[in-house]
């Protein structure tokens, strides 16, 4: 009788554990579309908060021609790398799904 629960534990139990836990890592890996959408959503919030901020500087620099940004043309094209790479990425991506 002992010989039975063992053998199942090792050549069922066993295995179905551990193949359970890779099938839950594999998913776990991956986007979902939730997240997907998600990241969507807040590409486009930051997206239109960089060009608030661009549209305030720009106010205030007409109303205070003394006002430096603190981000001067060099150092916003270097702050704006990582939105135009996402812009390249979305590309890629929608011209991939076409």
């Amino acid at each position: 009788m002992d010989t039975i629960v063992v053998v199942a534990i090792l050549f069922i139990a066993l295995p179905w554990i551990i193949l359970h836990y890779i099938t839950k890592w594999k998913t776990a890996s991956t986007i979902t579309t939730d997240d997907e959408s998600l990241l969507d959503e807040l590409y486009h919030l930051a997206k239109r908060l960089n060009d608030r901020m661009e549209t305030v500087e720009r106010l205030v620099a007409s109303d205070n021609p003394e006002f430096k940004p603190a981000r001067l043309t060099h150092e916003r094209e270097l702050d704006d790398e990582p939105l135009r790479e996402l812009d390249r990425m979305i590309a890629e991506k929608k011209g991939a799904r076409s």
